[in-house]
């Protein structure tokens, strides 16, 4: 599929951890922010490794039914609690814990998101596909500036990526056949599950999404539609 015709293509549904937003740096400041006010020595980049960490675990546990359906705001609470334990962070009182938990609805674009997405707007419908819920990617459009057309979440289908009903659900939801409908990640285990779930792909590596010294697979492969540098370089290959 990939390289072939892509002139269909009517809108662009976009991964938002790590492709739009730069998740890392974002919880390391929120947790700097928070170590200031309440007098706390932790190791803030580890924090919010481990924290991410435990994102796709706790889904798993969703995906097997060992928990019920579980939006990603609690999963991140879940995990919060236990990582506050094993750091040994307290004194938090609880409203204290759920505006840190909120970090993840603070999260900064990548310097590239917002003009690139409001240029892409320009040519194609432009929405979120991420596990992030419907509350959370609203609250982060709204702090990074991001011009979303419509905001869609693995919460409206109770199921999170890679299950092909996320997909699939999400081009149905935007009145489009599966091919026209394109989905944009920095990740390609996501783009090869969009692939098979007949979307078409544009692969957006972003090289600091887990810090300064951890490498990440930047490959352009033959399967893959479309690779760009950043979102403007999207446009530019998309012709916008």
């Amino acid at each position: 599929m990939g390289n072939s015709d892509i002139s269909q293509v009517k809108a662009l549904t976009f991964d938002v951890f790590g492709t739009v937003v730069n998740w890392r740096d974002s919880i390391i400041r929120e947790g700097v922010k928070l170590a200031k006010a309440k007098g706390l020595d932790v190791d803030w980049p580890v924090f919010a490794d481990r924290w991410r960490g435990g994102y796709g675990p706790s889904m798993e546990r969703v995906r097997t039914g060992d928990l019920p359906w579980t939006n990603i705001d609690t999963l991140h609470r879940m995990i919060l609690d236990e990582l506050l334990e094993e750091f040994g962070i307290t004194g938090l009182s609880e409203d204290e814990k759920q505006d840190f938990n909120k970090a993840w609805h603070r999260l900064d674009p990548w310097p590239d998101s917002a003009p690139g997405l409001t240029r892409l707007k320009k040519g194609y419908v432009i929405t979120t596909l991420s596990n992030g819920n419907v509350a959370l990617l609203t609250n982060m459009a709204k702090w990074g500036g991001l011009p979303w057309d419509c905001i869609l979440s693995a919460e409206l289908f109770k199921r999170y990526k890679r299950d092909p009903k996320v997909y699939q659900g999400a081009a149905k939801l935007l009145g489009l056949p599966n091919d026209q409908v394109m989905m944009v990640a920095a990740h390609k285990f996501d783009l090869k599950s969009a692939q098979e779930a007949g979307l078409r792909t544009a692969f957006v590596p972003r090289p600091g999404e887990h810090g300064p010294d951890v490498e990440i697979d930047t490959t352009n492969e033959d399967w893959l539609d479309v690779y760009a540098t950043d979102f403007n370089d999207l446009a530019v290959k998309l012709g916008v």
